[in-house]
């Protein structure tokens, strides 16, 4: 095993598999977290240095015990990348209020319970990475958004807050913002008729995150924003 150990939440086959794969690239040993125990299986056994941990980072009891044999079996992590995401689409007479509260468990709960969980070894070696990946919805309430931007513009606030007190302590906490639709098969389909320099590529996204994740201390980033050329912003 690699002594650099890195973990990814939310690993499908879009951007966390491509967070997945860019920091293997990189030389570092990666713990998978995922609902679907058979895809992260078929990721493990397709990408050499790479961990299976089956959790739904909505369940705290669920996800507190991936995270205790992630730290037993695995190591703690110097890099985590918290991608898991969880939305529902309409306004707010709409939106069953039981799944805004679901999806505050996924964006906001859960990074913040990983983050009480990797901090405490970050610290005591004065290093590490924290990552959360971001959406437009964390900036805006559009119409429709209301069961989806409330979670994410909080967890842009809770990152803020644990990057103004974890970064004086050599420990980098940023907010990657998509703003994007991601090259998906789903959202292809949803889109039939986007040219692809519509879409942001999966990779594109884990090279920016590699990038933030390796800035020199004296030039750390915390909100970053990615788009398409092409994106009206």
């Amino acid at each position: 095993m690699s002594e650099k150990r890195a973990l990814v939440t939310g690993v499908g086959p879009g951007t966390g598999l491509a967070v997945v794969r860019r920091l293997v690239a990189g030389g570092y040993d990666v713990a998978m977290v995922a609902r679907s125990a058979d895809r992260l299986k078929e990721f493990e056994a397709e990408i050499p240095g790479t961990h299976a941990y089956v959790a739904d980072v909505s369940e705290p009891i669920q996800f507190d015990a991936a995270l205790d044999r992630i730290l037993s079996e695995f190591g703690a992590p110097e890099v985590v990348v918290h991608n898991a995401i969880g939305g529902v689409f309409g306004n707010f007479m709409q939106i069953d209020p039981a799944a805004l509260q679901q999806n505050f468990q996924t964006n906001v709960m859960a990074f913040l319970q990983l983050a009480r969980r990797v901090a405490p070894f970050m610290l005591d070696s004065g290093k590490g990475a924290i990552i959360a990946s971001g959406n437009t919805s964390a900036l805006r309430g559009k119409s429709n958004f209301a069961g989806f931007a409330p979670t994410k513009a909080a967890q842009r606030i809770l990152a803020e807050s644990m990057a103004r007190e974890l970064g004086p302590k050599g420990v980098h906490v940023a907010y990657v913002l998509i703003d994007a639709v991601i090259d998906l098969e789903w959202t292809r389909k949803a889109w039939p008729d986007a040219a692809d320099d519509f879409f942001i590529q999966p990779s594109d996204i884990a090279e920016e995150i590699w990038h933030v994740v390796h800035q020199p201390k004296s030039a750390w980033s915390f909100n970053v924003e990615i788009r398409p050329f092409k994106e009206v912003w």
